[in-house]
């Protein structure tokens, strides 16, 4: 795909597999067990990270380690604000910024964004398309703390992508990253799914 070009959006990938797909966003949490266990159990997932969220505490050297496991580092904004709100040269600095962010730390520019909220709008894609991003990608089942939420229907369909987040046990109610992530294994897995890599489908 060429700079400039309008991104595809992805709300679920396209496929018979019976897999489904794991996101984290944002980058509040840098929890070293979660680290331990996706190396352990070999856990594909796709973090989204929000620049000003990420950098605090520990910074990206955290998410540098869970990118040594194979998963990938995409864009999620600079600040995290609604972009629906902003202008197009506003909201075109949230990304393109992050992508710059982004390429300078690891290499290279993230082909996939994530808006805060799921909001967006045509000057969003644009501003996407334009520093590189190949597709904007969107979730159909959120992790709560204990169990999944789906946009439709009670329970995951194939290709579906899972939103869940960074977080520790203040926004978790005492409970861990690893406990929620455990949970949502076994929700994926009881229902008939494995996890596989989102990258290698989109």
């Amino acid at each position: 795909m060429k700079p400039g070009e309008t991104p595809k959006i992805v709300r679920r990938v396209a496929t018979k597999d019976k897999v489904v797909f794991m996101t984290f966003d944002d980058g509040a949490e840098k929890d070293p067990e979660f680290v331990k266990m996706t190396k352990d159990l070999k856990l594909p997932f796709t973090m989204f990270l929000t620049d000003d969220i990420a950098r605090a505490g520990r910074g990206y050297g955290y998410f540098e380690q869970l990118k040594d496991g194979g998963n990938t580092i995409q864009n999620h904004t600079l600040s995290h604000p609604n972009l629906r709100t902003l202008p197009p040269a506003a909201q075109r600095h949230e990304i393109c910024g992050q992508q710059d962010v982004l390429e300078k730390r690891f290499g290279a520019r993230p082909p996939l964004f994530r808006p805060p909220y799921g909001n967006y709008n045509d000057a969003t894609l644009a501003a996407a398309g334009s520093c590189g991003v190949k597709a904007v990608v969107l979730w159909e089942a959120t992790m709560q703390i204990n169990d999944m939420r789906y946009a439709e229907g009670d329970k995951l369909r194939p290709g579906d992508i899972v939103l869940a987040h960074f977080r520790g046990p203040q926004e978790l109610k005492g409970t861990s990253m690893t406990k929620m992530v455990t949970n949502m294994l076994r929700s994926i897995q009881k229902q008939g799914y494995t996890v596989a890599r989102l990258e290698d489908y989109v």
